[in-house]
């Protein structure tokens, strides 16, 4: 990472957490940027005094949110099944992604953890999405492929699938270890690359139907913001969206 992007990107992360406000239940994303935003809110508990809660997306997450002083809880903990269905459960979800597109369309799961990302992202009132300049394209699919969670069994005929999408499929393999890349939840990921995506609404629809699948990296219709950061200068977006 070079200075200028971590630069960007610690602007962007210290902006998210000033949208942070007392009493809230936030989700806490999980990559480079997200963390620059957890370790930001840890700060203004220790030093406001701000009464948050977060539940993390992933380990990774869990772990520097408890280590930066953001007290963690899980969904049952927040009582989903005490909530009327119009409420959302998380008052502000904050995450980073790999491409932001056209209608704040996203492309997400370098990290692998896109499938716990987007329960919590299609359970907050506000989800804030935290990118800097690079990740901005005007076609998803153009830069990063769509990563999709698969049943290690299902792997081939999920593969055979996303061919037939008209998808290069690839099953993402481990840095520094043997095997393939397993997920926090025991499964596998193949790195599904478009030579563009024309219909993304369509396509998560088509990849979702995919017998074997548990989750894919596209989120449409999800984003309600996105914070992108250019240096130590941060813009802000918003697509008008009704969410409960």
């Amino acid at each position: 990472m070079s200075d200028s992007q971590a630069d960007a990107k610690r602007a962007v992360g210290h902006a998210a957490a000033a949208l942070v406000e007392d009493g809230m239940t936030l989700g806490l994303g999980t990559g480079s940027t997200t963390a620059f935003a957890i370790e930001a809110i840890g700060r203004r508990v220790r030093d406001e005094g701000l009464d948050v809660r977060g539940v993390p997306t992933s380990y990774a997450a869990e772990r520097l949110a408890r280590e930066s002083g953001v007290p963690v809880v899980t969904l049952d903990e927040i009582g989903l099944d005490t909530l009327p269905t119009s409420r959302s459960p998380l008052d502000l979800a904050l995450d980073g992604a790999d491409e932001v597109g056209p209608a704040l369309g996203l492309i997400k799961g370098r990290g692998a953890a896109h499938v716990r990302e987007k329960v919590v992202a299609s359970l907050a009132a506000r989800f804030v999405v935290l990118v800097d300049a690079s990740k901005e394209v005007e076609r998803l699919g153009t830069q990063a492929p769509v990563p999709v969670e698969v049943l290690p069994f299902a792997e081939p005929a999920v593969a055979r699938a996303l061919r037939g999408l008209g998808a290069e499929a690839t099953l993402r393999m481990g840095e520094k270890k043997d095997g393939p890349v397993v997920t926090d939840q025991g499964l596998w990921v193949l790195d599904a690359r478009f030579d563009g995506i024309d219909d993304p609404a369509g396509l998560d629809v088509a990849i979702d139907g995919i017998p074997g699948v548990l989750g894919h990296g596209l989120f449409v219709g999800l984003a309600t913001d996105v914070l992108v950061g250019g240096g130590e200068q941060v813009r802000h977006v918003v697509q008008p969206r009704e969410r409960g």
